[in-house]
């Protein structure tokens, strides 16, 4: 019950002395008739009940039980002082009586009119600056706006000039006074399914090491259908994993799911637009459930899985432990069958399992034809090589993400990259530890190779000078192999700064030599252009035979 301090209990006993009525005290000093009614009746029942001991209660009594009048004046030894009656005897002074009930002077007057203002005074003191707009506030607090929003409005629409906090302290006080119900929330089958996290049993395993699980609970909202689940953390892939087990379960997905913000689930909490966890965001698009997390901190959004979670708590697992996680969620799952399921709900006044197959299992959407693909994900920064790592592998992205920040999900098989704002940039198969998965197109233009444009386009390259230099290239390359790729680069280089006429002559003249090498051209570039080749003739008509000129030794 709400209290009132001390002081504002005396300054509604000094109005109501001065003749105000309830009504009036409650309007000047901000409280409500109730309480101020309350505080009033308080207040006669201990004037009329006398203190054992006191002198009313020692005085003799009249035949009808009142206290006998005094003959005459009060004695000249009492004690008198202003307000109070001889012998202690309380009695308020007001401006038409004096002291013990006689006729007030003219200073005993003014004196009582002082007190009483001054009391007034105070009491006006110790009104709330809101006071005044009550009835904005209230409207605000019918609308469920929040203290901050209704100074707010209060400030650019009235130009109110107090504090957030006088707003908030009068919210509290209004809030406490006259509290609004709670909204009762009702859901259609297999419109909503609530899930939290609690503790789970202890367990010890053979060594008497102690741990305690998380508890996961899921409740769907109509039949108050669940399922239990032990896990040994709250990260997302679990929440996920446990999310998935759920449905299963009930063989069937509803159209919402409302946790709460745990950073498993969600990055920002919003009531209005709050950001998923991309991993969750893309496990309810797989199995066509909305996440509407819940207000933060306003546990009553979801109040059937915290009851719920106290209910697996307290029923089965309260006292127990077990050898193993496994242990306890096979317990869990018999009591699921065995004791929730079976129960007589309180509010639906239906066995659970039986209202649940009747109604609320037939309106679940269906349940996807596989399990969601398991995948890990993260933020990555783009190297200055062009790739991000991801699980030790290396995976090129285009130019333009060159040392920004991206997203990168890892699946089975193939690894993908994204945006921040989760819009595909990349795929790549799995790459072993260590190694890279590149693509030719995210190679930036200025630091792509001729090399890596393929053997034909050299040779292209090379017909282009002349059809000699395409000649020697192709032999050249049949000749040397591999290692003719970089001499190819190499005529290309002497193309840029030779003139294609004279590198057509020179590449002529190494073929007819077969020179294949480089250097075998540029000789050629070097020799001057007027000397004739004359071939060697080894034999001619005119020239006998070198055995015609043998000419025997005597012996």
């Amino acid at each position: 019950m709400f209290q009132l301090k001390v002081t504002q209990q005396e300054e509604i006993q000094t109005l109501k002395a001065r003749g105000w009525s309830a009504r009036r005290i409650a309007r000047e000093l901000g409280f409500d008739r109730d309480t101020v009614r309350r505080y009033l009746q308080a207040g006669e029942a201990n004037a009329a009940t006398p203190t054992p001991g006191s002198p009313q209660e020692n005085e003799p009594k009249n035949p009808v039980g009142q206290p006998a009048t005094p003959a005459g004046p009060p004695a000249a030894s009492a004690t008198l002082t202003p307000g109070f009656c001889a012998a202690g005897e309380a009695k308020p002074a007001t401006p038409s009586s004096g002291s013990c009930g006689y006729p007030a002077t003219p200073g005993e007057t003014i004196a009582a009119e002082a007190a009483v203002d001054q009391a007034l005074a105070a009491a006006r003191a110790s009104v709330s600056l809101c006071e005044r707009w009550r009835a904005q506030i209230e409207a605000g607090l019918d609308q469920q706006l929040s203290a901050k929003r209704i100074h707010q409005d209060l400030v650019c629409e009235h130009g109110f000039a107090g504090s957030y906090q006088s707003v908030k302290r009068f919210v509290r006080k209004l809030e406490q006074l006259a509290p609004v119900p709670y909204r009762r929330m009702e859901f259609a089958p297999g419109e909503q399914v609530q899930v939290d996290f609690g503790q789970g049993a202890w367990v010890v395993d053979e060594n008497g090491k102690r741990r305690r699980p998380h508890l996961f609970r899921a409740v769907l909202s109509c039949s108050r259908k669940g399922y239990s689940e032990a896990v040994w953390d709250q990260k997302t892939e679990t929440f996920i994993r446990c999310l998935e087990n759920a449905f299963r379960h009930f063989g069937g997905v509803p159209i919402t799911t409302t946790p709460d913000n745990l950073k498993a689930a969600v990055l920002s909490p919003d009531w209005y637009d709050p950001q998923l966890n991309p991993k969750l965001a893309s496990f309810a698009r797989y199995y066509q459930t909305v996440v509407l997390p819940t207000k933060p901190a306003v546990p009553r959004h979801k109040g059937r899985v915290e009851r719920g979670v106290d209910f697996v708590q307290d029923n089965a697992l309260k006292g127990r432990t077990f050898a193993s996680l496994a242990a306890e969620n096979a317990f869990l799952a018999e009591w699921e069958k065995n004791v929730a399921d079976t129960r007589i709900h309180g509010t639906t006044r239906q066995q659970v399992e039986a209202y649940f197959l009747a109604v609320e299992q037939p309106a679940l959407q269906p349940l996807p034809a596989s399990i969601f693909p398991s995948f890990t994900e993260g933020k990555r920064k783009v190297h200055l090589d062009g790739h991000v790592e991801f699980d030790k592998a290396y995976y090129s992205v285009p130019p333009e993400y060159f040392r920004r920040e991206v997203w990168v999900r890892g699946e089975s098989r193939l690894v993908r990259v994204y945006t921040l704002k989760m819009e595909p940039i990349a795929v790549h198969p799995r790459a072993e530890p260590g190694r890279s998965a590149s693509e030719d197109a995210h190679i930036h233009p200025l630091k792509r190779r001729i090399a890596d444009r393929g053997v034909a386009y050299l040779f292209e390259r090379c017909q282009e000078i002349g059809p000699c230099a395409g000649a020697w290239a192709q032999a050249m390359y049949k000749h040397r192999g591999i290692e003719g790729v970089r001499v190819l680069q190499g005529l290309l280089a002497l193309a840029r700064k030779q003139p294609a006429d004279q590198l057509e002559l020179a590449a002529g003249k190494a073929l007819q030599r077969a020179g294949w090498r480089l250097s075998d051209i540029k000789e050629a570039l070097h020799e001057p252009a007027n000397v004739v080749q004359v071939d060697f003739l080894e034999t001619h008509p005119l020239i006998r035979d070198i055995n015609a000129y043998r000419i025997p030794f005597p012996s």
